[in-house]
């Protein structure tokens, strides 16, 4: 078989498995992935999904939310029926399991390939519409995506050996320090004119977000990838993180971090007028 029809086999087949639960979610059959990915014995295809499971939680999400275990009752060879463990798999689970499956399959091979594609248009289709927001918009949604990699961050930074909360502190002030030429959280603060108590991430701008998400991300995959581990091993591959980010602003031309305007209203503020909002369209 070539690995054109090894492809048009498994983007035809994948989706045609695909299957919707009571509440409207999809999900597939781990029963019926196990062939279409070229295992024949069960067992050895759960072996693949406990990787996945276990690269599931390790990119801070909830392996629950996207592996669920059930029985599924099947035909046996006498035409009796009996109870068989299943998995109800996410598409995010899927796509774990073909990242952790046996490269030498031209069929997972090719699914890695085809994930990626569909991983990309849909990159590119968050893309367009983020372009459309406003910058309020923009703000709200970089900040809560950040506030969610932030926890990702710190649970990597307390595998690398970060343990305490001074310890996440001063972790976290060199990253900063890394972005914004050597200017750590009370340093930015001082430099936009913030208060002690309001917090700098609800007082940036898009852009600025945007440079500490990338911030935040790369420094949790590098300490993953590179195996991390310790205090000062880690607040130096934070700090290293950030000048590379800032570099990289640099190299482009880029305003740096600490020269940004600070936007007119908080987070909180944005947020607050949204709920109003809804809140006045809801009673109309």
């Amino acid at each position: 078989m070539t690995n054109k029809c090894i492809t048009q086999r498994h983007v035809i087949t994948f989706e045609s498995i695909r299957q919707f639960d009571p509440a409207g979610e999809e999900f597939w059959s781990a029963r019926d992935l196990t062939p279409l990915l070229d295992y024949q014995d069960w067992r050895n295809f759960m072996q693949v999904v406990d990787k996945a499971r276990i690269a599931c939680a390790q990119s801070g999400k909830p392996p629950e939310d996207h592996f669920g275990d059930v029985t599924k009752m099947v035909t046996i060879g006498s035409g009796a029926q009996r109870h068989v463990p299943d998995v109800h798999l996410s598409r995010y689970a899927c796509y774990l399991i073909v990242q952790n499956g046996d490269p030498s399959k031209p069929v997972i091979a090719n699914g890695q390939t085809y994930f990626a594609l569909q991983t990309r248009r849909q990159e590119l289709a968050d893309d367009a519409k983020f372009v459309q927001l406003s910058e309020d918009d923009k703000r709200l949604a970089i900040r809560n995506e950040l506030a969610l990699h932030n926890k990702h961050l710190a649970a990597a930074a307390k595998d690398a050996g970060v343990d305490s909360p001074l310890g996440y502190a001063i972790f976290q002030d060199h990253g900063y320090k890394g972005l914004y030429g050597g200017l750590g959280a009370k340093d930015i603060q001082t430099r936009k004119g913030l208060k002690k108590s309001q917090k700098i991430l609800d007082h940036m701008g898009s852009t600025e977000l945007a440079a500490n998400l990338f911030r935040a991300t790369q420094t949790e995959e590098k300490l993953r990838r590179d195996n991390v581990r310790g205090k000062t091993q880690a607040n130096q591959t934070h700090f290293a993180v950030g000048r590379k980010v800032r570099q990289t602003i640099q190299d482009l031309g880029g305003t740096m971090p600490e020269s940004l305007p600070v936007p007119d209203s908080s987070i909180q503020q944005l947020e607050s007028t949204k709920k109003k909002q809804l809140k006045k369209k809801t009673d109309q």
